[in-house]
């Protein structure tokens, strides 16, 4: 897709209103959306502890806030009042009865069926001792072997030792009973392994320790022992504390696990804040507290939906652009938003601009915060935002009044979005009011830093009246604030610069600084203008100069007028010699041609302008003046001449009379949009028939200029440009006063003689005695003048 299909493709609906209202419409949206991200402030909780509160911090509305700290007490409190989990296995009493059963057993056995244990006592002991070892689970000495051996491995000594270790582990034994009785204000769950049942133990103390448990061997086994021989009763006690092993166990998984479910049991303490409710008070000294409670009070305000303040916003948007585009379109003369593209150019630059002030806030906040200087605060950094420059460019493509308007929404705006802060919407207005005032008349590129310079300086002496409005008379804060004022300015005088070339290219738009490249004489496309059709030049030349004059009567764009007058007929260079003015030592082309169709001719200049200005990207406004120049005009002589010829025909050959239509010999349109098109039309009709004018005095031309420009009026030609009467004799004075100049009476000067007398320059002829009769006329031709260099 080539970019003039596009441009045909997507080309903007003039005439909609609908496109004109859903503009307005997504305007005020995006102006809700960035009031509405403001709504709550934040930007006040940027304190650090022992910083001095700059302000009152009230709530903005009722809400709850999370109170971490209590949470988190509360949570550590039931997660300290969880119970330890120690596992008792009740199965060791039975695993240590399997070993005695299977040890004694083993070794009674063995005693009844090793016939040969007196002939090789040795090799018996030593065998028998070995497996006895490894099913009981634990070394025996040879002494305590042989006394069992002895005893024949009596089933008394077995059952002794069984029942002294089963009654203290039923009991239980702990590892580590410190550990265990820290827990004896509030017990612990005794989980059993064999079958899981989980039970609640408070009283503690029942519980042995390893060393307690050792003792109480002793203890349990004197009643049990006292009828057997000390040898035994030894042996009994020696295995019984040998086989006692902790069978209470912390469960330290279990323990963590219970642990983190009583924590996650306890939901977040809220506690509400009412709406105006104090949080900090101005001149306060920030404490950790009082910083805890703005973090989250930032936090419960951040992404808070407010859906009256959004409606509100966007009302308020609509209403104040829905002013703006009234005053501004329906004006008595049509207003610059009555076109498309200037609305939707407005629109956008509007949206940019909403958006560019909130992310300045941001960016603003960001390094107020990183910074230890009390001097920069998000207002103080605000001043160096480069907002002004969207005014500036605002007015480089439109005017001044509007830009006004603009000016007064994006203050409001902005002024909102700093949470409806005096200092900033003051500053913001006259900054960006003065910034336009700076550039309404931008013909130079050196403009831009001019104005960037003078409205750094008005943006110093700004921001210290309102410093000493707010009653900030720190010498530091002023200097920084005078600093970002002035770099501000320079800021957006370059930022200018650098976007109006692209709004340019993007809106098509035409600027000064390119009209002024445009009448620039060296132009290619006049130089063609010059050295193929120097007749339509010389008329474009003129033409410039009557409707620059014209202009500056009735305060439209003189520049643009006189660029307008240079090629609106630019398009006459395809067939310069079908115009008359070109036509030197050339037979009259159309002589040959229908009337018809030397119409047609006429009519594709403005068709082949138009197509010449867009290749050479010329410009929109001077496009449509190529367009509008002729409007509906009829081109009357060659309509007189198909009528005239008509009737001839008729005349020789009754019946054969063919129907002239008036509209085939008009110019296809359309009529003058603005008035730089209008002046172009007015112009290019009173210079064409002031050549043609016989002895042009000074009356003569003014009679004609008023008879013509009352022809174009009458004929509905300036309806759509909005000239007023009182403009309409503005020009013909205007044009009557450039022509007169053009036009002036001049002395016919006398032939030159042979000899010289004093005093007998042609400048010193009487102007009342004219010669009777031109040199050139005379019979011999003495009286022409000789080219240089010839006798």
């Amino acid at each position: 897709m080539t970019i003039k299909h596009f441009k045909t493709q997507f080309a903007l609906p003039q005439n909609s209103k609908a496109y004109k209202w859903l503009l307005l419409a997504i305007t005020a949206v995006v102006f809700a959306a960035t009031f509405f991200s403001s709504s709550f402030p934040d930007h006040y909780y940027t304190y650090n502890i022992n910083d001095i509160a700059r302000q009152d911090v009230k709530a903005p509305a009722d809400f709850l806030i999370d109170d971490s700290q209590a949470t988190e007490e509360k949570r550590r409190e039931v997660s300290q009042k969880a119970l330890t989990v120690y596992d008792f296995n009740d199965e060791i009493a039975g695993q240590i009865k399997q070993r005695l059963e299977l040890s004694f057993e083993s070794s009674r056995k063995a005693l009844e069926d090793n016939k040969q244990a007196e002939s090789d006592p040795a090799d018996n002991t030593t065998g028998g001792k070995e497996k006895f070892e490894g099913l009981l689970g634990m070394p025996v000495s040879d002494g305590a072997y042989a006394i069992l051996e002895k005893e024949k491995f009596s089933k008394t000594i077995e059952t002794l030792i069984y029942q002294i270790v089963s009654e203290i582990l039923d009991n239980g034994v702990v590892t580590d009973k410190e550990a265990l009785l820290r827990e004896k204000d509030k017990g612990i769950i005794l989980s059993r392994v064999s079958s899981e049942q989980e039970e609640v133990v408070l009283n503690l103390r029942r519980f042995y320790g390893t060393d307690q448990a050792q003792s109480m061997v002793r203890i349990i086994g004197d009643p049990l022992l006292n009828h057997l021989d000390y040898t035994v009763k030894n042996l009994i006690v020696e295995f019984s504390q040998r086989l006692l092993v902790p069978n209470i166990t912390l469960n330290a998984s279990k323990t963590e696990k219970r642990k983190n479910e009583a924590r996650e049991s306890i939901k977040p303490i809220l506690f509400e804040i009412k709406k105006g409710e104090m949080i900090l008070r101005e001149g306060q000294r920030v404490t950790e507290q009082d910083k805890l409670r703005l973090e989250r009070l930032e936090s419960a305000t951040k992404n808070r939906v407010s859906i009256s303040k959004s409606i509100g916003a966007f009302f308020l948007g609509a209403l104040v652009l829905l002013v703006v585009f009234l005053r501004n379109s329906e004006s008595k003369r049509k207003g610059v938003l009555a076109d498309s593209k200037n609305l939707l150019f407005f629109s956008a630059m509007l949206c940019f601009s909403f958006i560019t002030a909130r992310f300045s806030l941001s960016v603003a906040k960001a390094i107020a915060a990183s910074s230890s200087s009390s001097a920069l605060t998000p207002e103080s950094i605000f001043l160096v935002i480069p907002l002004a420059s969207m005014a500036m460019i605002v007015c480089l493509f439109m005017d001044i009044e509007l830009t006004a308007s603009f000016a007064l929404i994006l203050a409001l705006c902005t002024g909102a979005i700093y949470e409806n802060r005096f200092d900033v919407f003051v500053f913001s207005i006259l900054n960006m009011t003065m910034a336009a005032f700076w550039m309404r008349h931008c013909r130079e590129r050196k403009v831009f830093i001019k104005a960037g310079t003078k409205l750094g300086l008005f943006n110093m002496v700004l921001s210290i009246a309102l410093n000493l409005y707010m009653d900030d008379l720190v010498l530091t804060h002023i200097l920084v604030d005078c600093a970002l004022a002035f770099s501000g300015g320079i800021l957006s005088g370059v930022l200018t610069a650098g976007l109006a070339p692209i709004v340019e290219i993007v809106f098509n738009y035409t600027t000064d600084i390119k009209l002024l490249e445009l009448v620039n004489l060296d132009q290619p496309l006049l130089r063609q203008l010059m050295l193929e059709s120097p007749g339509t030049y010389h008329h474009s030349l003129i033409v410039g100069s009557m409707v620059e004059a014209a202009a500056s009567e009735i305060n439209a764009n003189p520049l643009l007028a006189k660029a307008c007058g240079y090629y609106h007929d630019i398009g006459k260079t395809a067939k310069p010699f079908y115009f008359i003015e070109n036509q030197k030592d050339v037979k009259n082309p159309h002589e040959k041609l229908a009337p018809s169709m030397s119409s047609l001719v006429l009519i594709s200049h403005v068709k082949e302008g138009v197509e010449i200005a867009r290749k050479h990207k010329l410009g929109a406004s001077v496009i449509d003046a190529i367009q509008q120049h002729h409007g509906t005009s009829l081109i009357t002589y060659f309509y007189e001449k198909a009528k005239r010829l008509n009737k001839e025909e008729s005349e020789k050959n009754p019946g054969k009379e063919q129907e002239i239509k008036m509209e085939d010999f008009r110019y296809p349109g359309p009529k003058p949009q603005t008035l730089e098109a209008g002046l172009v039309m007015l112009a290019d009709i009173v210079e064409a028939a002031a050549r043609s004018l016989e002895s042009p005095t000074s009356s003569r031309l003014q009679g004609l200029i008023q008879d013509l420009i009352n022809q174009t009026f009458s004929d509905g030609q300036l309806n759509e440009c909005e000239l007023t009467l009182k403009d309409l004799n503005s020009i013909a004075k205007s044009f009557n006063a450039i022509l007169a100049g053009i036009y002036h009476h001049r002395i016919e000067y006398p032939a030159p003689t042979n000899g010289k007398k004093k005093n007998a320059g042609p400048d010193k002829q009487p102007p009342n005695k004219p010669s009777s009769s031109r040199p050139e006329d005379s019979e011999d031709g003495s009286g022409r003048l000789k080219r240089l260099g010839q006798s």
